[in-house]
C-alpha cells in the first residue's frame, strides 16, 4: 500500500530530540494517528545528545519569558516521568557560586527571580554554608546561592524513553526522513523527504532543532533563521578528584550561563559548555585553545578539576532563535505548529512544551479522545552495573550473554548490546548511548570491535555497512578486504 492510498496521520511531529519526543509520547494517550519524523538514523542524534544534562533551578530568567513559565512547569515533571519510564534523573540540587564579593548582588537577583517564577525553596548561602553543600568548591568562594530541586538526567537515555513509550503506543517512527517540501491540498500536508518518501497529515508539528528554519521554508511559513550556537566540553573520568556532589554553576553573564562543572548522573564529570555563535550547522569540532578555556574556568569553581582525567571532549550546537522559544500556530501554514528557537532550559521545559503543544493543537480543531488502554510505563534496560549479584547470576543462568561482559569500562554485557539493537539501534552511536558501551575510559578501544561483531550477527549486516552515525560515517573500508 502507497502512502497515498493510506488514511492521513492526524499529527505528524518533524523532529526526534527532546522536545519531538515528548510531544509524540503524550499524543500516543490520545486516540489519534501519528508518526515521528526524524532527519537522522537514529532519534536523539541532533541537539540533544550533546548538551548539560541539567534540569534547571527555575531562576537564571525572568517569567516574562516563554521559556521561563516552561522551563518551572517542565521541571516538576521529571519524577514522575523517572517513575514511569525509568531513565537516568537525580535532584542532586545546583549550587551558583560567587568568588568575588562583587557578584554577590547577582546572586541576590537570582534568587529574587527565582522566587517571582515561583520557586520557593531557593536558599541565600554564605561561605561556610556553601562549602558545607559542597567541600569541593574553592577557597575563594564568598557566598552563593542553592536550589535544592535541580537536578542531572542522562538526556539521550530520557529521549530514547519517551519515544520507545510513544512507539508502544501507536506512533510511528520514520528515521532518515529529511523533510524538505511540503504541499497541501483539501486539508491534508503531504510532507517530502530528501529520499524520495513522503506521508500525509492532517497537522505538523515543527520541532526540527538546528533545521526549524528550513522545515518551516519547506512549509511555505514563517521565514526565520535558526543560528548554531556551539558549545565545547571536556568529559572527565568518574575516578576524577574534581567530580562535585552537586550542578555548580559560575554567575551568569549576558551571553550564558556560563561554564559549569557537572556531575552525571552516571558519575562521570562534564566541564564547560563554551558558547560561540556561528554559521555552520555541522561544525562539531573541538579546539584546544576552548579547551584551555573550559579547564580554567572550571578550576575557578573546583580546584581539583584536571585535564589529566578527561576522556574525550565534544561539541554540541544550540538552536538560536532570539531570546525565547517560539512556540505558536503559524500565520502562513494552517496546521503548522512552530516549536523552533528550543535552546537552554529546552530539555528542562520539554514535558511543558509537550503539553503546550497539544493544547495549540486542540485550539485547531484537533480531536484529543483520551484511550483507555494508554500505557505510561515502560520497563527500563536491564543495566550488568547496577545488578546485585544474586540477580546477575539469575539472569546469567538463563542467558549466559548476561555474563558476557563487552565494554569492560561501562561493564555493559553483551546481552545489553543485544536489546539495543533489538530496539531499532543500528548504528555504535546509536548502541553507545543506549547502553554506554564505548563511553568509558577507553573510549571504545576494547569494545567496539566486539559491538561490531554483535551488530553483524544480530542484523546480517557486511562489516564495511557499520556506521558510527548513519549515513557515510562507516566505520570500516571494503579496502580492508575479509571480515573484521
Amino acid at each position: 500500500m502507497g502512502e497515498s492510498d493510506r488514511d492521513p496521520y492526524d499529527v505528524a511531529i518533524i523532529g526526534a530530540g527532546v522536545c519531538g519526543a515528548s510531544v509524540a509520547r503524550l499524543l500516543s494517550r490520545y486516540r489519534i494517528r501519528s508518526a515521528l519524523l526524524e532527519r537522522e538514523e537514529d532519534v536523539s542524534f541532533g541537539t540533544s545528545k550533546a548538551n548539560s544534562g541539567i534540569v534547571h533551578g527555575g531562576f537564571h530568567h525572568s517569567s516574562e519569558f516563554l521559556k521561563t513559565r516552561l522551563e518551572v512547569a517542565g521541571a516538576a515533571r521529571f519524577d514522575r516521568l523517572k517513575e514511569e519510564l525509568g531513565f537516568p534523573f537525580e535532584r542532586c540540587g545546583i549550587l551558583v557560586a560567587a568568588t568575588h564579593p562583587d557578584e554577590l548582588p547577582a546572586i541576590e537577583h537570582l534568587r529574587e527571580q527565582g522566587i517571582a517564577n515561583g520557586i520557593r525553596n531557593l536558599e541565600l548561602c554564605s561561605r561556610e554554608r556553601m562549602l558545607e553543600l559542597e567541600p569541593k568548591l574553592s577557597p575563594e568562594t564568598c557566598g552563593g546561592l542553592y536550589a535544592p530541586d535541580g537536578g542531572i538526567v542522562e538526556s539521550y537515555r530520557y529521549v530514547f524513553a519517551l519515544v520507545e513509550n510513544a512507539r508502544a503506543n501507536g506512533t510511528e517512527l520514520l528515521t532518515g526522513f529529511e523533510a524538505v517540501r511540503a504541499t497541501r491540498s483539501d486539508g491534508i500536508w503531504t510532507v517530502y523527504a530528501a529520499d524520495g518518501r513522503s506521508i500525509r497529515c492532517r497537522y505538523a508539528v515543527n520541532a526540527a532543532g538546528l533545521y526549524a528554519d528550513a522545515v518551516s521554508a519547506a512549509f511555505g511559513a514563517e521565514q526565520f533563521t535558526i543560528k548554531p550556537r556551539k558549545g565545547e566540553y571536556f568529559l572527565l573520568d568518574r575516578l576524577a578528584a574534581g567530580h562535585p556532589s552537586r550542578v555548580v554553576f559560575p554567575v551568569p553573564n549576558i551571553v550564558s550561563k556560563g561554564m559549569l562543572v557537572i556531575p552525571t548522573v552516571e558519575g562521570t564529570t562534564l566541564i564547560g559548555p563554551t558558547a560561540d555563535s556561528g554559521e555552520d550547522k555541522g561544525d562539531l569540532a573541538t579546539t584546544q585553545g576552548h579547551l584551555d578555556r573550559i579547564v580554567a574556568s572550571a578550576r575557578n569553581l573546583v580546584p581539583l578539576v584536571s585535564e589529566m582525567d578527561a576522556i574525550t571532549s565534544f561539541a554540541g550546537l544550540r538552536p538560536v532563535l532570539g531570546e525565547d522559544f517560539l512556540i505558536a500556530p503559524s500565520d502562513l501554514a494552517e496546521g503548522l505548529v512552530q516549536v523552533a528557537g528550543i535552546q537552554s532550559p529546552g530539555l528542562t521545559a520539554s514535558p511543558a512544551i509537550a503539553e503546550y503543544v497539544r493544547d495549540i493543537l486542540a485550539g485547531l480543531s484537533l480531536d484529543l479522545v483520551e484511550k483507555a488502554d494508554w500505557n505510561p510505563r515502560t520497563d527500563p534496560p536491564v543495566r550488568a552495573r547496577l545488578l546485585d549479584p544474586e540477580r546477575r547470576a539469575e539472569l546469567v543462568a538463563r542467558d549466559g550473554a548476561h555474563g558476557h561482559i563487552v565494554c569492560r569500562c561501562e561493564e555493559v554485557s553483551e546481552a545489553e548490546i543485544v536489546e539495543a539493537i533489538r530496539h531499532g539501534h543500528r548504528t555504535l552511536d546509536g548502541i553507545k548511548f543506549y547502553t554506554r558501551a564505548q563511553m568509558g575510559r577507553c573510549q571504545g578501544g576494547f569494545c567496539t570491535y566486539r559491538i561490531v561483531r554483535i551488530l553483524m550477527r544480530e542484523t546480517g549486516m557486511s562489516f564495511d555497512e557499520i556506521t558510527k552515525r548513519g549515513g557515510a560515517s562507516r566505520v570500516l573500508g571494503s579496502e580492508l578486504g575479509g571480515t573484521p
